[in-house]
């Protein structure tokens, strides 16, 4: 009986002209692009110089800035007034003014990722080039501190948020479409044909699931060939604990789309609910900043957030090499939420006989 049903589900994906395109391209799109753009790293910061001493160490300066990739140098000012002046008509984001001496970093922080990375930057600049307030007759200063980059010793983005876009390619896919499945077929009025056979729920809800595990199947393997063929950024743990989170995502975002879809009457009611929760999921996940920088009402939510668990298990595996017994908690609560969502998909059914 179920085969008959997957076959059903696989015969509507293949005769819907637009969605195994989208199967295909969307991981393909979120792959080659995203780890490109979806960047925290802060460039072109314009900044403006107000170089009142005229030594030759602050003109070392000038040329530093201008050679850096992060800067954008937008000329030397001859007051502070006029550079501020930059800064209003947001013509600059950055003033730096050195004077007896001293070096002041005025940063404009409307934008305030950038104006404080912006300055950060700038004061690594201006203590990797001579010190600007030395003395000849000053003692030596001590070497700084050296630092060993663990995991990602290049601190490149890519590695960072390649398993966070495979997260999100699964949680869309896997929680959208189920989520306009039922739904849709309540619109076209083919659910009925169901409801009057003695097909029991839970394999009619499995048979909805099915099709879907195996399409995170396939993304999942995707998103890995395009990782190591584009970036050549491989897995550095067990791979087949990268199937197994894939796979406890994928039950948890099908189900959680499959009880919207029991509950909603319209493709568009559906697709709004679905969204408030994939929403509220991910920014709340620890995806794109830690969580133990949020208060900690907002930190609490994280533990009933499997995206969360998701996120901290996939990266231990992928990036730092973790085995099973590091992601271990993070896989319980997984198949928890996994198995909790898949009950309810089957209860919230209902089969008008």
């Amino acid at each position: 009986m179920i085969k008959y049903l997957i076959q059903k589900e696989f015969l509507q994906i293949r005769r819907n002209a637009f969605l195994p395109r989208l199967i295909f391209l969307f991981p393909v799109m979120i792959m080659c692009v995203m780890p490109w753009v979806m960047n925290q790293e802060v460039k072109n910061i314009r900044i403006s110089v107000v170089d009142l001493d005229r030594t030759t160490q602050s003109q070392r300066i000038v040329h530093s800035i201008g050679q850096s990739r992060y800067f954008v140098f937008n000329g030397q000012k001859p007051t502070y007034s006029e550079a501020l002046a930059d800064i209003e008509q947001s013509r600059s984001d950055i003033i730096l003014e050195m004077r007896d001496g001293k070096a002041l970093i005025a940063a404009n922080a409307v934008n305030g990722t950038k104006g404080s990375i912006g300055a950060a930057y700038l004061s690594q600049l201006l203590q990797s080039s001579v010190r600007y307030a030395a003395m000849p007759s000053q003692p030596k200063q001590p070497a700084p501190p050296s630092v060993l980059s663990l995991y990602n010793k290049h601190l490149d983005y890519k590695v960072f948020m390649i398993p966070a876009l495979l997260a999100i390619v699964m949680m869309l896919m896997c929680g959208f479409l189920p989520a306009l499945n039922i739904v849709g077929e309540k619109e076209t009025g083919t659910i009925e044909q169901i409801n009057v056979t003695p097909v029991p729920k839970w394999a009619f809800i499995l048979s909805k699931l099915i099709p879907y595990w195996l399409i995170a199947l396939f993304i999942v393997t995707v998103c890995l060939l395009l990782s190591w063929a584009v970036y050549g950024i491989t897995c550095q743990g067990p791979l087949w604990l990268v199937y197994v989170l894939a796979m406890l995502l994928a039950l948890f975002f099908s189900s959680l789309g499959l009880i919207i879809s029991n509950y909603s009457d319209t493709m568009q009611q559906a697709i709004f609910v679905m969204w408030f929760f994939v929403v509220c999921l991910l920014l709340l996940s620890g995806l794109f900043t830690p969580t133990r920088s949020m208060p900690d009402w907002s930190y609490a939510t994280t533990y009933v957030n499997p995206m969360h668990y998701f996120i901290d298990a996939i990266r231990t595996v992928f990036v730092r090499g973790g085995d099973f017994s590091s992601i271990a908690h993070q896989v319980l609560a997984l198949a928890a939420f996994a198995v909790v969502m898949g009950c309810w998909a089957v209860v919230s059914y209902k089969k008008n006989s």
